[in-house]
Order: C-alpha cells, then sequence, then structure tokens
C-alpha cells in the first residue's frame, strides 16, 4: 500500500476510534468521572511504556531539556483537565456539548495564532472567527448558560496542543512524561478512595475495562502520529472533523440529547464558519504550492523575460 493511503488510513482510524469514544466511557459506570481519569492515568503510561519497550527506544530521555519537561508538566495539567471534562460530560449526558467544543476547536486554535505568535488573519479567517463567536453567541442563549464543557474542551486541547508543539517531542515519549507527571496524584487519590474504588468491586469485566481506557488513549494517538508523517496537514485539518460529527451523531442518534431549534441554528452557524474555514485552508494550500513554482520558474528567466512580467 503506497504510503500516502496508509496514512490517510491512519487518520481516518484515530479520528474515528476519538469519534466512538462516547460509547466506551458510560461502560465503566459506577466509576465517577475523576476515578475514570485516574485509571486512564495509570493505564495510558503502562500502555506507551510497552509501545516503547517495543521500540526499544530510550535514548530521547537523556535528550529532554528542563524547558520542554516544564512544558510538558503544563500540558499534562491541561490534558488532564481536557480528559475530564470530556468523561464528565459523556457520563452525564452532555456528548452534543462536548462535539461542539472539538467543533470549535480550529477556531480557537487560529485565536492562539493571532495571540501568541504575531500572525495576520486572512479575510476569510477573520470571517470564521466572527461565526465562531456569533454560533457561541447564540448556544448560550439556547442553552440559557454559557455552554462551558464546550469551551473548557476547546482552550484547553488548544492551549495542550500549543504546548505540545513548543516543546517539539515525539508524541508517544511525550504522553509517557505527561502520565508520568500525572501518576502520583492519580495513585494518590485511587489510594484514598479505598473500598470505593471500584477496580477491585465491580468484577474482572469492569477492571479489564478500565485498563483499556489507558489502551485506547494510546492507540488513536499512535495512529494520528502516523498519519501526520505521510498526509499533508491540509489533509489532518479535514479529517480532524470526523471525531466531532460522530460524537454529535452518538449525542444526537444514540443518547437522544434535546436538540430543539435554537441549538441547531448554533451549530450550523459553527458548521458555517467550519466550512469557511476549510475552504479558506485548502485555497491557500493549493497556491502556496503554485507560487512556489512559479518562483522557481522565475529564477531560469532570463532577465528581459522578468522585466517584460513585471518583476
Amino acid at each position: 500500500m503506497p504510503e500516502t493511503r496508509r496514512g490517510l488510513w491512519y487518520g481516518v482510524a484515530a479520528y474515528a476510534m476519538w469519534g466512538l469514544f462516547p460509547l466506551y466511557w458510560p461502560l465503566l459506570k459506577p466509576s465517577s468521572a475523576v476515578e475514570i481519569l485516574a485509571h486512564r492515568m495509570v493505564w495510558s503510561l503502562v500502555a506507551v511504556v510497552a509501545v516503547l519497550l517495543v521500540r526499544r527506544h530510550w535514548t530521547w530521555i537523556r535528550q529532554l531539556t528542563k524547558r520542554q519537561l516544564g512544558l510538558l508538566t503544563l500540558a499534562a495539567v491541561l490534558i488532564s483537565g481536557n480528559w475530564g471534562t470530556y468523561i464528565f460530560a459523556v457520563n452525564t449526558g452532555h456528548v452534543v456539548e462536548s462535539a461542539l467544543g472539538y467543533f470549535i476547536s480550529p477556531l480557537v486554535n487560529i485565536l492562539f495564532g493571532v495571540v501568541v505568535f504575531r500572525e495576520r488573519l486572512r479575510r476569510w479567517q477573520w470571517v470564521a472567527v466572527g461565526l465562531g463567536s456569533l454560533a457561541v453567541i447564540i448556544l448560550t442563549v439556547a442553552y440559557g448558560r454559557l455552554p462551558w464543557i464546550a469551551l473548557t474542551l476547546a482552550f484547553t486541547f488548544g492551549l495542550y496542543g500549543l504546548l505540545k508543539k513548543t516543546a517539539n517531542v515525539g508524541a508517544a515519549e511525550s504522553l509517557t512524561v505527561e502520565t508520568v507527571v500525572l501518576l502520583v496524584p492519580a495513585l494518590a487519590y485511587l489510594a484514598l478512595l479505598g473500598e470505593e474504588n471500584t477496580f477491585g468491586t465491580q468484577g474482572t469485566g469492569h477492571a479489564l475495562l478500565l485498563v483499556g481506557g489507558g489502551i485506547i488513549t494510546a492507540v488513536p494517538l499512535l495512529a494520528f502520529t502516523a498519519a501526520a508523517i505521510r498526509i499533508p496537514m491540509s489533509i489532518v485539518g479535514i479529517l480532524q472533523y470526523i471525531a466531532p460529527v460522530l460524537q454529535f451523531l452518538l449525542g444526537v442518534l444514540i443518547a437522544h440529547e434535546s436538540m430543539p431549534a435554537s441549538r441547531w441554528a448554533g451549530f450550523l452557524v459553527v458548521w458555517l464558519a467550519l466550512c469557511v474555514f476549510t475552504w479558506d485552508s485548502l485555497r491557500n494550500g493549493l497556491a502556496s504550492p503554485r507560487a512556489a513554482t512559479e518562483a522557481d520558474d522565475e529564477e531560469d528567466l532570463p532577465e528581459t523575460a522578468l522585466a517584460a512580467r513585471g518583476g
């Protein structure tokens, strides 16, 4: 199979697994969201260490700088908040709102680009951000409150990605550091639960499902990494919508969450914003290589030809 096609399937698999997460977390009841989160931290570490053992890849530990370690520690705090919020949302009947968080996540990334990296937005990017802001206002009115679950998921994941980008450490390696950072508080919490810890009181099947929470955390991340190195980021950007679309469909069709007309209006504006964002990204992604090719062609032209073209 060609590498590009293989990467495409890796990407589809990663986002499909993330999109189907709402089916998994309810299976872990009666465990609370915090207990599930603690187990997810512990067993995620076991899973990624197993991957590193198979790969026999440990030299990266000596290459970690204090700055990278600090960034990944902050990233660990943010992703734990993101995981906990998501598990809480799914297990309390807010799957649709959690999907909203991942729909608006690309727009949050645009804002971080402006605020942190002083990037200048194109006109249609501003339109997308404006539509996203309008959607949040509409949904605030529709819900009768600020959609805090969606905003928490979007901003914690956006900041998490920003820190990971700055740290510049591989996926399995960075997840190892993050779960090591979270291991002590996770184990301490599970120890404090004592007899209330459902790991040993709800049967073997329940215990295996808790362990599986770590595996399903590591596997899509590794699949995503395999995709990212094989296919263009413009394609990755399109594939990222698979997860929230699946989450939204699960919330509406499986969980039967309420979707009055006002909420549909808010989501339609969000989807319009994402269409504008995707169209602009694809248009400029195609234009950049063309511009680069024309520039290379110009270098081969004689000066008289350049002058004739106004160059």
